[in-house]
């Protein structure tokens, strides 16, 4: 079946605190010097809690999005620090960017989230975008991470739609793992496992995810909070990890890709595109059921359920029209489904449309 398991990175850490361990790490790999690659917003709060271990780095700012050209503008500085590992914090971007670059250039890295918006800090892949933003390919790397350190401590100060946005994001995988496991007459433990952590996201984000986000709204580090953090990087990247490509994407992620197309779209993030992703994909599964189990719960947490909660307010069926024909080229994960031709999916998002419509209607929303 050629599943190829990547479960975990080498060490990883979670409590408060945990960047305390970093030094101790680092010093016993021997390593020289690290370059620290991280955003502008991300660095305001990290380096409060990296800056004390007094670790030899050079701190490099990303610039754009995660592309072929920003990997390697720093792969020319990386080599010209000549330094042997590579520290990415951040969020999403900034570890998709780590992960490339160390790949790039052959050496180990750590990965610091201060986000916890998608599995990234988790996963051997980086996604990749053009420097205008729109989606390009994903690609899976041999090489886990040697050290993941997830400090609630630096996370509870990120913004909320971040974390609202990690919860969308990671709950999609429970429906495209599920999606593309049904083929199989007999599963791997490797697919069992990713199923499994699969299933313990959606249960999980669904009973705890709200709660977790009033928790952070408070800046406070409670049992929830941690554990739906945990869930969206550690389990959310379980996933595919163990299930390979039968745990990777399909319909939802499919959906964000195609949306990427749309300008409008662009001020919205990965999770909250492939939050609305799902309720595509379970409409060309024709679960309409599903659909209005989550329909209180994304309202609950302010998740887009229309296009018009992604900012698609004009010339709807044109929108629509260019999503369907991006979102299911030639490569998309979506193309594993049946019947996901672009004029199923164009099908399904027009239902979707008037089926959110009625039920905003049949609650005095509109």
């Amino acid at each position: 079946m050629d599943i190829k398991v990547q479960g975990a990175p080498n060490i990883y850490i979670c409590e408060q605190g945990a960047l305390d361990k970093l030094k101790d790490e680092v010093e016993k790999q021997n390593f020289h010097k690290g370059m620290v690659i991280h955003g502008t917003k991300s660095w305001e709060v990290g380096k409060e809690f990296i800056e004390p271990l007094q670790l030899n780095t050079v701190n490099v700012p990303y610039s754009g999005e995660c592309s072929k050209e920003e990997v390697s503008r720093l792969s020319k500085i990386f080599a010209s620090e000549e330094a042997d590992y590579i520290i990415g914090v951040g969020g999403g971007k900034v570890m998709d960017l780590a992960k490339a670059t160390a790949h790039e250039m052959n050496v180990p890295h750590v990965l610091v989230p201060t986000l916890a918006s998608n599995c990234s800090p988790w996963t051997s892949l980086s996604v990749f975008y053009s420097e205008k933003g729109k989606f390009v390919k994903y690609e899976v790397f041999p090489k886990n991470a040697f050290m993941v350190v997830v400090d609630p401590n630096l996370i509870v100060d990120s913004p909320v739609e971040y974390l609202r946005a990690g919860i969308g994001d990671t709950i999609a995988k429970w429906y495209e793992a599920e999606v593309l496991v049904k083929p199989l007459s007999v599963k791997p433990l490797s697919v069992d496992i990713s199923l499994h952590a699969a299933r313990l996201c959606r249960d999980v984000l669904i009973d705890e995810g709200a709660v977790s986000i009033e928790a952070l709204k408070k800046n406070e580090v409670s049992v929830s909070f941690v554990k739906v953090i945990e869930t969206i990087i550690m389990a959310g990247g379980m996933v595919g990890g163990f299930g390979d490509r039968f745990g990777r994407i399909a319909g939802a992620h499919s959906i964000h890709n195609g949306l990427t197309v749309i300008d409008n779209t662009h001020n919205f993030l990965h999770g909250e595109k492939v939050a609305y992703g799902i309720l595509v994909q379970l409409a060309m599964e024709r679960r309409f059921d599903e659909i209005e189990r989550l329909y209180s719960y994304y309202l609950e947490l302010k998740l887009p359920v229309s296009l018009q909660d992604l900012g698609i307010v004009d010339n709807i069926s044109d929108a629509i029209k260019r999503i369907a024909h991006a979102s299911t080229k030639e490569g998309e994960s979506i193309l594993l489904m049946a019947e996901s031709a672009a004029s199923s999916v164009e099908v399904a998002m027009k239902e979707l449309e008037t089926f959110i419509y009625q039920k905003k209607q049949s609650t005095n929303l509109i």
